[in-house]
């Protein structure tokens, strides 16, 4: 009997000194991934460690979104990080982010927000390894960034709606059941997919002049469910091509633009220039756009795993972060849609590496 309850004590304190470790494991790591929302949180100074480059160490970035070398004289937009609220980002290392994707291609397939992203992880993986031989080559609609040494294709595949747009004798048809762009996708082993930017777009630079779904041709069509339609299609080539033990996928989540001031409680802006600081806190005052709902609306419906970059709300916050007069329109121009870098995107990548 004495021995059945030493064995027991014993059982007991190894069972509780096992639990003890695991909490301190949890708890030096911050959580883990898997217990925390790497998409709340805040945006805190930190002049030590960001930026993650500087724009000298990456001389291909655009123009459109080199908003130093554009004449912005504040560079504090620079010297922010993500704090998520319940546990803390692994720093972004270029060399493990090669060695991981070794032999392998990425792609991000969407509008001008897609080559933001693009461009950034070239930059930050360009400066992680600066003696590292790449080359940079086009073929038709896709921009490949290859680093030689490790294999790795980074590519841009800009497709603004997804779905096709074609020309007929009617004009240009922008065709919410079509998807055939998709042939530039296939053999990729990560892609990054966006849409939703150009959805809104009237006038002259609308890029199609009628919108058909099935056999039915309309000259216009609300523009919110179109877009839900187009996610659609692009959901079910998703389903019926994707095989997960091969591809990851992801969905950078709606980049957000800012252009009303009383959005983030400021009314009298009309724009985000001369903003030099993000909002406080981690909440967004003017809540998040529509198509966000639409979007994870959809992706609910995908049965293959789609992994949502979820970055609307640190992205909201980021007021300060547009070219504003400092990107490709110049002192006439106002961007408050795309993203200086280094910048913003470049904490979208972060999370990136952080989730793969």
């Amino acid at each position: 009997m004495g021995m059945y309850n030493f064995f027991s004590s014993f059982v007991l304190f190894f069972v509780i000194h096992l639990l003890f470790l695991v909490v301190i494991e949890v708890k030096g790591k911050g959580l883990g991934i898997g217990e925390c929302d790497l998409f709340k949180g805040t945006w805190v100074k930190d002049e030590e460690l960001y930026p993650l480059y500087q724009p000298d160490t990456c001389p291909f970035i655009e123009r459109e979104f080199r908003c130093q070398g554009n004449g912005r004289p504040d560079l504090m937009y620079t010297h922010y990080r993500w704090q998520p609220l319940a546990c803390n980002l692994l720093r972004f290392n270029g060399v493990d982010f090669l060695e991981k994707m070794r032999g392998k291609s990425i792609m991000f397939v969407g509008d001008s927000l897609s080559r933001n992203q693009w461009q950034s992880l070239t930059c930050m993986l360009h400066s992680s390894l600066p003696n590292s031989t790449y080359t940079v080559d086009r073929v038709t609609d896709v921009s490949i960034f290859t680093f030689t040494e490790y294999n790795v294709k980074i590519m841009l595949n800009r497709n603004v709606y997804l779905v096709d747009v074609v020309r007929e004798d009617i004009g240009r048809v922008l065709k919410l059941d079509s998807i055939e762009g998709s042939k530039l996708w296939r053999g990729i082993d990560m892609l990054i997919f966006n849409t939703w930017h150009w959805w809104s777009r009237r006038g002259p630079t609308q890029p199609w002049d009628y919108i058909q779904e099935g056999s039915e041709v309309m000259k216009d069509m609300d523009r919110m469910e179109a877009f839900e339609k187009a996610l659609k299609t692009w959901g079910a080539w998703v389903d019926a091509n994707i095989d997960p033990e091969k591809v990851k996928v992801f969905f950078q989540g709606i980049s957000p633009s800012h252009y009303n001031g009383s959005l983030w409680n400021e009314p009298s802006a009309k724009s985000c220039v001369r903003e030099i600081t993000p909002v406080a806190g981690s909440t967004y005052p003017g809540g998040l756009p529509p198509p966000v709902t639409v979007l994870k609306s959809v992706l609910r419906t995908i049965k293959k795993p789609v992994t949502l970059l979820d970055i609307t709300t640190l992205s909201l916050l980021r007021k300060d972060g547009h070219p504003s007069i400092y990107g490709l329109g110049g002192p006439t121009g106002m961007d408050c849609s795309h993203w200086c870098l280094p910048g913003v995107p470049d904490t979208w990548n972060e999370i990136l590496y952080n989730l793969i």
